[in-house]
């Protein structure tokens, strides 16, 4: 939070819930004369604890009502229809100490890496693999087609680029094309690219829709190494004849997943036809849908299968419930929230991007420092709200769940469902977002 924007404000009493509307205010501290005493058993948000484990009876909680009266089989309008999630799921008390240390079975110097890759890994920082970097770097430098599944921010991306990226220095000839769900997904990648060639000659483009696609044409006709995309900028270039699929040697799909959910089903296989039966395949997802078991199947050979994943939820990601009794007082629990101290770095995620600008208005009003990100906005806008929150430039990001997919930004303190998600899969997209590696994250749901 820009505690300088606040002036202060948010060291008021808690709001009220039952007092009139705050809408149209422009300072939290206009909220605290009318707030003071009133409804005064709110003493703090209706947090519903316990502790569940989140192992193998996860899916338990699909289809099942338990504790009464369930709001998450309902239909909204102009949607499809909600999958039923048991609400004791979004509820996860994360215990640091149970956390078993992963040690490695080998060191990026001991991979056998090119020279330079090795140089630039250290001056990067990395020392120790992460347990799907160790695991499936050395099978990826074997040849061997990969099925990775492992939690958001556990490091897939080096998992796959690293030993590419080795293959591609030893023969300069070949070709990588990596598919992402998202642009913002491939432009991260493209970025970490950047830093593992520095000074490697080697090339890449970054072909995703929303940018001009003459530019990205351009550097095609160039000549890259690495093309990193999404599927249907990707197919589009295919089609124009800018990209010749059967140039390629080594495919990933990184959140193959997402892509799923995204309805690029078609265009992945459309893709993956059109490439040689020589081609070593790589698709990392943090869950495998029965569509992306067949994906494999029809497109991998013989894939060596690495799973690092022991939840679906991160360990170190502390998840719990809000439960609103009614609807005024939702933004009012959110308020009192988001003035604590603790929040400094927030997600905040919304069903519908009409949602997400209408919240960001309304949080504005109050005096927060927040953006919004939605599909709706340019690329630049986009990219620049990302910043804001990863420099700490504004307390608070609004998103849909669809620009969200693939966003990379460190040490996110909170992750707020203020609107229930649609289904498990999308909860767990969300709640990735906080705790990524090994830093610690809480993850709320409004219900």
């Amino acid at each position: 939070m820009n505690k300088q924007n606040q002036s202060g404000a948010h060291r008021a009493s808690r709001p009220s819930i039952s007092g009139g509307s705050n809408r149209g205010s422009n300072s939290p501290s206009s909220n605290r004369s009318t707030n003071r005493g009133s409804q005064s058993s709110f003493s703090k948000p209706a947090f519903r604890g316990g502790s569940v484990s989140h192992g193998s009876s996860n899916r338990s909680g699909f289809g099942s009502r338990q504790g009464g009266r369930s709001s998450f089989g309902s239909k909204p309008k102009g949607g499809p229809k909600r999958s039923l999630i048991n609400e004791s799921l979004f509820v996860n008390k994360s215990k640091i100490e149970d956390v078993e240390v992963y040690v490695p079975k080998h060191a990026f110097s001991e991979f056998g890496l090119h020279e330079k890759l090795v140089a630039n890994i250290t001056h990067k920082g990395y020392i120790t693999p992460s347990p799907i970097q160790d695991q499936a770097i050395p099978v990826v430098l074997g040849g061997r087609d990969v099925i990775g599944i492992a939690n958001t921010g556990t490091g897939k991306t080096a998992a796959f680029l690293l030993p590419l990226i080795h293959k591609l220095a030893m023969d300069p000839k070949q070709k990588v094309m990596v598919l992402t769900p998202t642009r913002e997904l491939a432009q991260q990648i493209e970025a970490e690219l950047r830093a593992f060639t520095f000074g490697m000659k080697l090339f890449s483009v970054c072909a995703v829709g929303g940018l001009p696609i003459r530019r990205q044409i351009m550097e095609l006709e160039r000549g890259v190494s690495f093309i990193i995309g999404t599927p249907g900028r990707v197919k589009d270039l295919i089609e124009r004849g800018k990209i010749k699929m059967n140039q390629f040697q080594y495919i990933v799909l990184d959140e193959a997943d997402r892509m799923l959910d995204m309805g690029f089903i078609d265009d992945m296989r459309t893709i993956l036809k059109e490439m040689s039966s020589n081609k070593q395949g790589l698709f990392f997802s943090a869950t495998m849908p029965p569509a992306i078991k067949t994906l494999c199947s029809q497109f991998l050979k013989d894939p060596v299968h690495i799973s690092v994943k022991t939840r679906d939820t991160a360990s170190n990601v502390e998840q719990d419930i809000v439960r609103i009794r009614h609807k005024g007082e939702r933004i009012e629990v959110l308020h009192e929230l988001l003035a604590k101290s603790e929040f400094s770095k927030v997600l905040i995620f919304r069903e519908m991007k009409r949602q997400v600008d209408e919240l960001g208005d309304e949080l504005k009003k109050r005096g927060f420092n927040a953006l919004g990100l939605h599909g709706d906005m340019q690329n630049r806008q986009r990219s620049n709200a990302v910043k804001a929150l990863s420099k700490g430039d504004i307390q608070i990001l609004i998103a849909t769940d669809v620009a969200a997919r693939g966003i990379d930004i460190p040490d996110i303190t909170h992750v707020i469902n203020y609107d229930v998600p649609r289904d498990y899969e999308t909860y767990i997209h969300r709640v990735g977002r906080t705790g990524r590696g090994s830093s610690q994250g809480k993850a709320l749901t409004f219900v």
